[in-house]
């Protein structure tokens, strides 16, 4: 399956952006999707999951309450909404399509990756 991601930006503490990733190729609803991100000089890490169904989500302690994964099988597609963002919410964010379950947080989990999306939050 082939992943595009897109919809990052430059934003203001407090605002909010919207991420989607647009998936080709293989049946999209097989896959458990998923958002992981990238600061600058960190590991890649797990920021949300969402089931095959759309019906069962997971979230990172940091970004629960605030982020919110979706899927639309119909369209092929997964998004993330982001609210109340934080400078340090500032990365590059990935989509990723794994065969394992919702709650898989570890990046060997996902064998599809998108290219990435930058995301800058300003104080």
């Amino acid at each position: 399956v082939q992943l595009q991601a897109s919809g990052g930006g430059l934003v203001q503490a407090g605002g909010s952006l919207r991420l989607s990733c647009a998936a080709s190729g293989r049946t999209f609803s097989a896959y458990i999707m998923a958002w992981f991100r990238q600061a600058p000089g960190k590991e890649r890490e797990f920021v949300a999951a969402v089931s095959r169904s759309g019906g069962s989500t997971y979230y990172a302690d940091s970004v629960k309450g605030r982020f919110t994964i979706s899927r639309d099988n119909a369209k092929n597609t997964v998004y993330l909404q982001m609210n109340s963002l934080k400078p340090e919410d500032t990365a590059i964010y990935y989509c990723a399509a794994g065969a394992g379950a919702t709650r898989d947080t570890n990046r060997g989990a996902y064998g599809y990756w998108g290219q990435g999306t930058q995301v800058t939050v300003s104080s």
